[in-house]
């Protein structure tokens, strides 16, 4: 396996993340890459562990989704791609519709006992600003993002199976939740939780927690002294970064315990790489 420059010189990627992600993606497929599997093979703890596989989703070298079995149970399972920005790019283009130009009728024969009427000259059309396709939104760089996302919703749940025209319906509200910063993972646990036993329109209940689910824009980082972990002289400080006893994975909270996805369900640990 290479590792890209775009993964060894990422920027907004801690030498952490860049170390993990390089390691995860000299695995073989199938490998187990849970925090508990990656806390036993590294001196790392857990919960930098689970920092950094965070900032590997939040990048898009990680997607972490919830499968059900046939039996019922639901196991996490993760995948890594070696670029995100080739795996975006292959989403784009398998979202493209070719359009083939509709057959042309020939025109009318005059009727013999008429004599034919002369064709009015075309009137010349006025210049545009814009030469934009009518009736579709411009696409914006998180529309192949949002494409691939709700396309591989089945792989949660295969209720959640949708057609072609309802992916690109949806796709322009779903750029709004990645424009304000929400992650792959977010996005999943929002339009997943708590589904109805009988979903007669998939559709429609993903379009209604689009809408209505919006987060809000994330707030610019502060440019004052960051204050030593446990203090923060403004009484602003978030819970600190627990790992779930129930699928590992990193969440906030006062106490160590079971992340809210796990308290409302069964959940089985687990991962599994695919190059």
């Amino acid at each position: 396996m290479i590792i890209g420059n775009h993964l060894a010189q990422h920027r907004e990627l801690s030498l952490t993340a860049v170390g993990l992600g390089t390691y995860i993606l000299s695995l073989p497929e199938g490998a187990s890459v849970d925090i508990r599997t990656l806390a036993a093979r590294f001196p790392e703890g857990r919960g930098r562990i689970a920092f950094a596989l965070r900032e590997l989703e939040a990048q898009g070298y990680l997607e972490r989704v919830r499968e059900r079995r046939g039996s019922g149970q639901v196991i996490t399972r993760t995948y890594a791609y070696n670029d995100p920005a080739v795996e975006r790019a292959r989403a784009g283009v398998a979202d493209e519709l070719v359009a083939l130009p509709s057959p042309v009728a020939p025109p009318p024969s005059p009727v013999p006992d008429e004599p034919p009427v002369p064709a009015e000259p075309p009137v010349p059309a006025e210049p545009s600003a814009a030469s934009e396709p009518q009736g579709e939104p411009p696409r914006t760089p998180h529309h192949g993002t949002a494409v691939a996302l709700l396309g591989g919703l089945r792989r949660i749940d295969d209720r959640l199976t949708l057609a072609e025209r309802d992916i690109r319906r949806l796709a322009p509200d779903l750029v709004p939740w990645l424009e304000n910063g929400a992650g792959p993972a977010a996005i999943h646990r929002t339009l997943t939780a708590r589904l109805p036993d009988v979903l007669e329109s998939p559709a429609g209940l993903l379009a209604h927690r689009l809408r209505d689910l919006l987060p809000p824009p994330l707030p610019p980082l502060s440019e004052g002294p960051v204050a030593p972990y446990g203090r923060d002289p403004g009484g602003g400080r978030p819970d600190p970064f627990q790992t779930c006893d129930g699928c590992d994975r990193a969440f906030r909270a006062r106490e160590p315990g079971r992340c809210r996805d796990c308290r409302s369900g069964p959940t089985e640990a687990g991962g599994a790489v695919a190059a």
